[in-house]
């Protein structure tokens, strides 16, 4: 590890004076007043067009790019505001006294203008986390630049440093590799979804081809992504070979299921057919995602357990994910009646039941038919749609507890066995009923 203490004490000495000059002149407390009526200024205009723009209707005529650039511009009014009330003070200053009197105010416009440059590209990103990441990343080092820190920064970053097998590794060199390595994974699944958007409208392809050559092309992209990033900030692939061999070595004694629960879930987040929310059902456990972890998934059943399962087997086991696509969800019930009652009177009675329910998908009517004329009675099977799978049970619940109270109203009797008795000695038969629990 180098780091010259010596120049960093130096740096931190003129930098403290430089702050206590500016701080003990007048001009600072006027620069800073200025800077705060900008800031109420472009808060109360922010207020203002936001209660009188309408964002879903805001230039619907326009281009794409005007309209995206529009609609940006809008939600960073407040920002737009301040740099332009900035600007206005930094240039009425720049005449009325000397420029250095107005350094604080050129600092906050150009501040001002980064931000609105980084929404700006960053507004083509979907996922919230990384729009937050990169913004304030690429924020600081964009003050720091304009502050003229960006040089001492870099240094100081680059001072601490650790070689490991003919490595030399620095924060410096970390921050570098991990910015590239978000930016070319960005890249990296734009170029997937592209590929498999293309792949999947190929019709002289079977679907498990169509998934395999998705498969390899992401991996591929992703192999090649990190090659080019780590090739960037100067990282030689060779002297990886250390930290390889040690993985070998540690996947030969024993990590071989650490490191397979590890890859799948990767797999699972890249391929995204399990995620946080997804109501699924793996073996007999089911309930819904709670969280995904690089060792396993939390499923939380609802009566206050949660299922702690690996991602190895979400991988190579059968998953149901009742919310992959679509939430909606056929509802089956299976029932019975006696040969006394008139099947089609059944069937648009339990129709009926079901329609009734609060739960049942208005836009699909219910559906009930007559599977099997069995030994003891008529089956049926009545199937209808709720819009979400959560308290699936309950709903069959209800709707058998009601065309139960329907059966009965209308004299429908439900088939239960008779049992004949033989005694030896004698004939006299009993019979027993025996109640058949569902």
């Amino acid at each position: 590890m180098d780091m010259n203490w010596k120049d960093v004490l130096e740096s931190i000495q003129m930098a403290a004076r430089s702050v206590g000059a500016e701080v003990a002149s007048p001009w600072f407390y006027l620069q800073f007043g200025i800077i705060l009526a900008a800031a109420g200024l472009a808060y109360a205009a922010d207020t203002a067009i936001h209660a009188r723009v309408d964002m879903s209707s805001l230039a619907m005529r326009w281009p794409l790019p005007l309209r995206h650039f529009a609609r940006v511009m809008v939600k960073s009014a407040s920002t737009a505001v301040f740099a332009v009330l900035m600007i206005i003070s930094r240039i009425v200053m720049w005449h009325a006294t000397w420029p250095s009197r107005s350094y604080l105010i050129a600092v906050s416009a150009k501040l001002a203008l980064a931000w609105l440059v980084i929404r700006l590209v960053t507004s083509v990103i979907d996922n919230a986390f990384i729009v937050k990441t990169v913004s304030i990343a690429a924020w600081l080092v964009a003050a720091l630049s304009i502050i003229g820190q960006l040089d001492w920064a870099a240094d100081t970053l680059d001072a601490y440093a650790v070689v490991v097998g003919g490595l030399r590794l620095s924060p410096l060199l970390l921050i570098k590799a991990g910015a590239l390595l978000i930016v070319a994974l960005w890249l990296t699944n734009l170029a997937g979804n592209f590929a498999e958007s293309r792949i999947n409208r190929a019709t002289d392809l079977t679907p498990s081809i169509q998934v395999l050559l998705v498969k390899i092309i992401r991996i591929g992209l992703m192999v090649t992504a990190i090659v080019i990033a780590l090739g960037a900030v100067g990282i030689n692939l060779s002297a990886l070979a250390v930290f390889t061999g040690a993985a070998g070595v540690g996947i030969g004694l024993g990590l071989q299921k650490i490191v397979a629960n590890f890859i799948s879930g990767l797999i699972l987040l890249v391929d995204k057919s399990v995620k946080p929310g997804d109501l699924v059902t793996i073996g007999d456990n089911s309930g819904r995602i709670s969280a995904m972890k690089t060792r396993y998934i939390s499923v939380a059943a609802g009566d206050g357990r949660e299922f702690l399962i690996p991602n190895e087997d979400l991988v190579t086991q059968k998953v149901t994910n009742w919310t992959y696509t679509d939430k909606n969800t056929l509802v089956k019930i299976a029932f019975s009646t006696n040969y006394d009652a008139n099947p089609r009177q059944v069937c648009k009675l339990a129709i009926t039941t079901a329609a009734a329910h609060p739960r049942a998908t208005k836009g699909w009517t219910p559906n009930c038919i007559l599977t099997e004329f069995a030994e003891a009675g008529m089956k049926f099977s009545l199937t209808f749609w709720i819009a979400d799978p959560d308290g699936m049970d309950n709903v069959k619940s209800d709707v058998m507890l009601s065309l139960w109270d329907a059966f009965k109203q209308e004299g429908i009797r439900v088939p239960y066995p008779v049992r004949e008795l033989r005694i030896r000695g004698g004939a006299l038969p009993v019979e027993s009923v025996v109640e058949v629990s569902n």
